[in-house]
């Protein structure tokens, strides 16, 4: 039981801080959206197409790591609960989080060459809209998933290494 207890906190331990470096992700994400829009603002003419991939790696990374690291995790974890009716939700809002995800592959594509940033240039400061709203909607969605598939486990899980720290103790 023991060995189990500490797999748990081993396993679920390092969500959280897989989480944390992702929420990092975002955040540097939104830095670069912000510079990319002052540039936009400023001068749109002489917005680079490295200044563009710049902010169009940061957002391809934070979605990747999305799709391929945290999602998987996180229903892993409710998996592991046994929790079907936040796996459930998470179909549900995974689903959601596809629109935007196409939304930033075509963004993606339309920027991907010196040619089409030249020929796309004045729709930029559209595109950095429509990314901006689709991503506040994408960012609530992982938020509620975040709580659904990981918050919601904490509680237990911590219960869960507490018991096996306290049964761990030597007696006085």
């Amino acid at each position: 039981m023991l060995e189990d207890c500490k797999s748990a906190r081993e396993r679920w331990g390092g969500v959280h801080a897989l989480v944390d470096r992702w929420l990092d992700q975002r955040y540097d994400m939104l830095v670069t959206l912000m510079d990319l829009r002052e540039f936009c603002d400023a001068d749109l003419s002489a917005v680079s197409k490295p200044r563009i991939d710049t902010f169009s790696e940061a957002l391809m990374d934070y979605i990747s790591a999305g799709h391929f690291e945290i999602y998987p995790q996180l229903r892993e974890e409710a998996s592991a609960f046994g929790d079907t009716a936040a796996l459930a939700v998470a179909d549900q809002l995974l689903a959601r989080v596809e629109a935007s995800t196409q939304l930033v592959l075509d963004f993606d594509n339309d920027y991907a060459t010196p040619a089409r940033c030249r020929c796309y240039t004045e729709r930029l400061p559209a595109w950095l809209d429509r990314l901006s709203a689709a991503m506040t909607e994408r960012f609530a969605l992982e938020d509620d998933l975040i709580g659904r598939l990981h918050a919601a486990h904490a509680p237990v899980a911590a219960a869960a290494r507490q018991g096996a720290t306290e049964r761990s103790l030597p007696a006085e």
